[in-house]
């Protein structure tokens, strides 16, 4: 059963900027997600997507504007967040348990590596190297990555991307299960998650938020609706 909700929003973002030279990747964009929410943020390529996550995981820095994570600048909270980028951040010549041990000793982790390898549905004891699996493992075990933490916010930037569509509904049950999950504080967990695939994230989404270049077009608090919403 979960704690009371924590008042102090998860993620706040008043008037954010990001500029790369002359372009804006992000524009003046302020808003405030609570905690427990699982928000799914659409939009096409180049809307700002990524940035965003990267600003909230404090990867990047606004270039104006404020950031605050549970009341904290990100680099304050970085140990109550996960963030998963496209890239797998694995090591193609060691095994997923190798690479989970590796990435457990650079932080305490809230799971031990057979524990999170077996969340995801991968077998600890599989001797094959990550650069055979197959994508969809690939992805799993990047989600076993993040999860070694059991982090109270997790951000997903396109988790989907190269799944098959079994692969992909495994994913979505197993991120499902995860924000279900109190944390060991007794909160519900917070989930942001960029996706193109706005039906399949359906399931995910308490709150939909809509980025069209680099500004917030749209933050509802119902389901996902239509996928056309993300075109």
């Amino acid at each position: 059963m979960f704690a009371a909700i924590n008042p102090t929003p998860a993620i706040e973002l008043t008037r954010v900027s990001r500029v790369y030279g002359v372009f804006a990747a992000l524009r003046n964009v302020s808003l405030s997600i609570r905690a427990g929410a699982s928000v799914v943020i659409l939009g096409e390529n180049g809307a700002g997507k990524s940035t965003l996550l990267r600003l909230i995981a404090g990867l990047t820095r606004p270039s104006h504007g404020s950031l605050s994570i549970f009341g904290e600048p990100p680099r304050d909270q970085s140990h109550r967040l996960a963030y998963m980028s496209h890239e797998t951040m694995l090591y193609d010549e060691l095994t997923g348990l190798e690479n989970l041990r590796y990435f457990a000793a650079l932080q305490p982790p809230g799971l031990t590596p057979e524990q999170a390898l077996r969340e995801v549905g991968l077998d600890p004891a599989l001797p094959r190297r990550v650069g055979e699996y197959s994508q969809g493992m690939k992805q799993r075990a990047s989600l076993a990555r993040v999860l070694l933490t059991q982090p109270d916010l997790l951000l997903l930037d396109e988790p989907f991307s190269n799944l098959d569509v079994a692969s992909a509904a495994h994913m979505v049950e197993l991120l499902l299960h995860y924000v279900q999950t109190p944390s060991s504080t007794g909160q519900k967990r917070t989930l942001l998650l960029t996706t193109h695939q706005a039906e399949l994230a359906r399931p995910l989404a308490d709150t939909t938020l809509t980025l069209h270049r680099g500004e917030v077009v749209s933050m509802s608090q119902a389901s996902i609706l239509e996928t056309g919403a993300a075109q």
